[in-house]
């Protein structure tokens, strides 16, 4: 993996050296932040390639911070949280997070998901140059090369994961995708990622992306997995 610049906002300062250090260790450079506001001004000037954001932090909470820097430039976001209700989960992918790991964790997770959030961003960046079909799916539209999507022609603000989860569906309307399949395809998560959290991930994005393209879209298959439909 190419060295990358990696912001981590964390206000305690034993996690935040954790964590700052272990992406040193694997070739980054790391800028540190340890309340909101100075996280906004960081992810502005230092411009990251990844964030990693608390979401209890004070001065702006992780999710304003979120909010806001997303607003300025999309980058990709871990968030970090100390819950793991539905309802906080989906508010931080809301905002624009593109992945959430539950505390405590463990360091190589964090490694794992962080080089997966850099893998899909440099594919999406090649998928750009060769200019790949539009796909329609009735009246939803996704450009992968443009990376932009419409629902009766009006444009949706996809998160980058939201998008690729989006296109892997679109790719084959109709046909039921398994979560370990879309953990393998959207998330790169290989075959050790057969935790309890990896269908959670799954389905909490899937309910985010329903409350922006229409609930109906997407097809549950209980047990399987999900399938874009041409209908609402």
């Amino acid at each position: 993996m190419t060295s990358r610049k990696v912001l981590v906002v964390e206000d305690e300062r034993t996690i935040n050296d954790a964590l700052a250090q272990r992406m040193r260790a694997e070739g980054h450079d790391v800028l540190q932040a340890f309340d909101g506001p100075s996280a906004v001004e960081l992810a502005r000037t230092g411009r990251p390639d990844v964030v990693l954001l608390d979401v209890m932090l004070p001065g702006l909470d992780g999710l304003e911070v979120c909010r806001r820097v997303q607003a300025e430039r999309p980058v990709p976001v871990l968030m970090l949280t100390a819950r793991d209700d539905e309802a906080d989960v989906l508010v931080g992918l809301g905002v624009g997070a593109d992945d959430y790991l539950t505390k405590p964790f463990s360091m190589r997770e964090v490694v794992a998901r962080v080089a997966a959030l850099l893998r899909r961003v440099e594919r999406a960046a090649a998928l750009a140059h060769e200019r790949p079909a539009v796909i329609d799916v009735g009246d939803l539209r996704v450009d992968p090369g443009a990376r932009r999507t419409t629902v009766a022609g009006e444009p949706v603000h996809l998160t980058p994961t939201e998008f690729d989860l989006l296109l892997c569906l679109a790719r084959e309307p109709g046909q039921v995708l398994s979560r370990e399949r879309l953990l393998r395809e959207v998330w790169d998560w290989g075959d050790a990622w057969g935790t309890p959290s990896a269908g959670r991930t799954v389905d909490s994005h899937v309910k985010a992306l329903r409350s922006k393209v229409g609930a109906g879209r997407i097809r549950t298959v209980h047990g399987v997995g999900y399938a874009l439909e041409d209908q609402l």
